[in-house]
């Protein structure tokens, strides 16, 4: 039953003959003769009586005029939303992000877009970095801010963040102006649970110095890592934070190591044909890349 035929039906069904509707339609009347047999057909039962050489709506036709009125309503209302999500002015941008780039630097890239591109809209989700690519798998996200880069993903790098040692404050470490990771191998650590891209880095980092810290608490974001350090449960791996936080907390110690960084980039799934409003986003990232920093 396509689309067509059932428009041709509602013309029909409203004027009740034949030449008038072909006529209206701009179509031939053999031609809506046949669609209305193939219609009949379809639904397994006569749709009009015929009276006089005339068509009358019968109770079988005037259910499918219902129903075949919501429908191509229903059909040219997603037709609308389509071309909508397809407009790079006014479709929708779903974009993941983790939890640490939620305070400063998603805001702030949202912001400056939504001044060039107001009427593009956004669904978000913040979340860990496994959460993120099984988004962009499934397809639920179109882009996303992560770390580490997910193999088999496109990937565009935005920034590197280093990584320092968070103690508190009372510490014997806070004072120091560096510390390699390896002198906190007797510390207890507070860190995010395994499934997390800071946590894997922090046990590459922990392997590589030589340590097995032990692990009193598995955290789901990075400000309770921080908060659970500055009262005194343990020290934490982290990057640094930026110079305008103001809020108390623990010290920030740079380690030595040259692998204490993470990079933060933009990805996506190559696989997935990316709407319009998203690769608006990208471009302007791309191009106003150094200003987000």
């Amino acid at each position: 039953m396509h689309t067509d035929e059932l428009r041709w039906f509602v013309v029909l069904a409203e004027t009740e003959h034949v030449t008038d509707a072909a006529a209206e339609l701009g179509i031939s009347q053999p031609t809506l003769s046949r669609a209305l047999a193939r219609l009949e057909n379809d639904v397994g039962v006569a749709l009009f009586d015929r009276v006089n050489r005339r068509l009358r709506l019968n109770a079988y036709g005037r259910v499918l005029l219902e129903h075949a009125r919501r429908s191509i309503s229903e059909i040219h209302t997603a037709t609308e939303k389509i071309a909508e999500l397809r407009d790079p002015d006014t479709g929708t941008v779903r974009l993941a992000f983790l939890h640490s780039q939620a305070g400063w630097y998603v805001p702030d890239l949202l912001r400056r877009f939504r001044s060039e591109a107001p009427r593009v809209r956004f669904e978000l989700f913040q979340g860990a970095a496994h959460e993120i690519v099984e988004r962009l798998t499934d397809g639920a996200s179109d882009l996303a801010i992560t770390s580490p880069r997910p193999p088999g993903f496109r990937w565009r790098g935005l920034y590197v963040e280093r990584l320092c040692l968070a103690v508190p404050r009372e510490h014997r470490f806070a004072h120091r102006a560096r510390i390699r990771l390896a002198d906190a191998g007797a510390e207890p650590f507070v860190a995010l649970a395994p499934d997390f891209g800071l946590r894997q880095l922090t046990d590459e980092l922990c392997a590589e110095a030589g340590i097995a810290p032990p692990v009193v608490f598995e955290a789901m974001e990075i400000p309770t890592m921080e908060g659970l350090v500055a009262a005194g449960f343990g020290v934490a791996v982290v990057p640094v934070p930026r110079t305008e936080r103001a809020e108390p907390g623990p010290a920030y110690v740079p380690l030595t190591e040259g692998s204490a960084k993470r990079q933060i980039g933009l990805t996506w799934n190559p696989h997935r044909e990316m709407p319009p409003a998203a690769a608006r986003l990208v471009g302007f990232i791309m191009h106003n890349i150094h200003e987000f920093e």
